[in-house]
């Protein structure tokens, strides 16, 4: 998958690029999205993370990475490590939500600070009828986010959440028919205000995972890829 970067004066775009894989991804994309976010976030005040094309925001990790992971891959998840950086950047971030957020993808947008998403978005966890479960800081980032009733309906209960939906329960903050032009907008808006401001005022704001409980979702996903693969031990 290609990652652009691109950066107009505070205000800069990450841009998924794996149109036909739905943008999923593997440990080596992941790589190449922190190292872009990481190199951008602390010269701008605004991130956009968004895909290209109409079918899909991010489908999640590839399967076929997936089927070769082992229970020590799961208890060093990638994925968790690096949205969890993604969140804890300096710039504000926003996800600009075109189409479905499955798994990994839903994951990536809670990450951001803030989302925009087109009325044709949706929101699914379908991991426990995998036989694992949201492992990338979505179980607990979350139900931070909506209350553990709403986000026990969407892990245990397997519901899937439509944008207008998301936008009633506080989980999208604006629906557009265009959202990464929305999000572009907001963006340069948000860009105009004060940079130590900002960042000062995301920091207060930050209700922060503790560490125990994103370790907690690590050894629960080893757990389950070890009983699924126990040759791998």
């Amino acid at each position: 998958m290609a990652v652009h970067a691109a950066r107009e004066g505070m205000l800069a775009t990450l841009t998924l690029d794996r149109p036909e894989k739905a943008h999923a991804y593997d440990r080596v994309h992941l790589d190449e999205i922190l190292a872009r976010a990481r190199a951008l976030a602390g010269e701008v005040s605004v991130l956009i993370v968004q895909s290209t094309g109409d079918r899909a925001f991010c489908g999640g990790a590839d399967l076929d990475a997936m089927k070769a992971s082992s229970f020590l891959d799961a208890l060093e998840l990638r994925s968790q490590r690096v949205f969890d950086e993604l969140a804890r950047l300096p710039c504000v971030t926003i996800a600009a939500i075109q189409g479905p957020a499955i798994a990994g993808g839903f994951e990536l947008a809670l990450a951001c600070d803030l989302r925009v998403a087109s009325p044709a978005a949706r929101f699914a966890f379908p991991e426990t009828a995998l036989g694992i479960i949201p492992s990338a800081g979505g179980t607990t980032r979350l139900a931070a986010l909506v209350g553990a009733s709403r986000a026990k309906a969407v892990v245990l209960g397997g519901d899937g959440v439509s944008a207008e939906q998301a936008l009633s329960w506080g989980l999208v903050h604006r629906l557009s028919t265009e959202p990464r032009a929305e999000a572009a907008r907001w963006g340069a808006e948000i860009a105009t205000r004060d940079l130590v401001a900002l960042r000062l005022a995301k920091q207060v704001m930050g209700a922060e995972l503790s560490a125990a409980s994103l370790a907690r979702e690590r050894v629960a996903e080893a757990i389950l890829y070890a009983r699924k693969r126990p040759e791998s031990r």
